[in-house]
């Protein structure tokens, strides 16, 4: 009988399948080469937009920032000049509250009725004097109360003095003052 060796053909045939394999699998290498290679790039791609994103936000932020430092300093300095304006007028109102006061303490004396001290106070007032008649005194203090400078008016002593044959009611009163609008409910006075 005739042999054939079929064994080189076989190994022939082997080697020609694992040439076809290789390549399959050289194929299948450079395919998913390419795809990582594509899924690298716009990855990339993709944290580049990401990242230019964040720094244009931080460069808002930064912005921002400065504005609201820009608002907080404007805000102290309103609030400064609030305050200064407050002491302003409080300065103002100290200075120009007495002269009222004053004014309205003229007003309201009566013809016949010397004043011998005025203490003006944390928001009180003591005064002394001395009037013709006990009436004088009297209508000196309801001028005083009508004033709308002067509340709570108070009588503390009065006695009778005599100088030569003339006969004088001296007096000492106490009151709060009230510092606002000048003149009040106040009455002409002087008769």
């Amino acid at each position: 009988m005739i042999r054939i060796n079929l064994l080189p053909v076989k190994a022939a045939q082997k080697k020609e399948m694992l040439k076809g394999q290789l390549m399959v699998v050289a194929l299948v290498l450079i395919v998913t080469a390419g795809l990582c290679s594509a899924a690298y790039t716009h990855i990339v791609g993709q944290v580049d937009d990401v990242q230019q994103q964040i720094d244009q936000k931080k460069a808002e932020i930064s912005k921002l920032q400065k504005a609201i430092k820009e608002v907080k300093d404007f805000e102290k300095r309103q609030k400064d000049l609030r305050a200064k304006l407050n002491v302003l007028e409080t300065l103002k109102a100290a200075r120009i509250g007495p002269v009222y006061l004053l004014d309205e303490l003229y007003k309201a004396m009566p013809d016949k009725l010397w004043l011998l001290s005025y203490k003006e106070g944390s928001g009180r007032a003591q005064i002394s004097g001395i009037g013709a008649s006990e009436e004088t005194v009297a209508h000196f203090m309801r001028n005083l109360e009508e004033s709308g400078s002067y509340e709570g008016v108070e009588l503390k002593v009065t006695k009778q003095r005599v100088v030569g044959n003339i006969k004088f009611q001296e007096f000492q009163l106490t009151c709060k003052t009230v510092i606002g609008k000048p003149g009040g409910k106040s009455k002409e006075t002087k008769k």
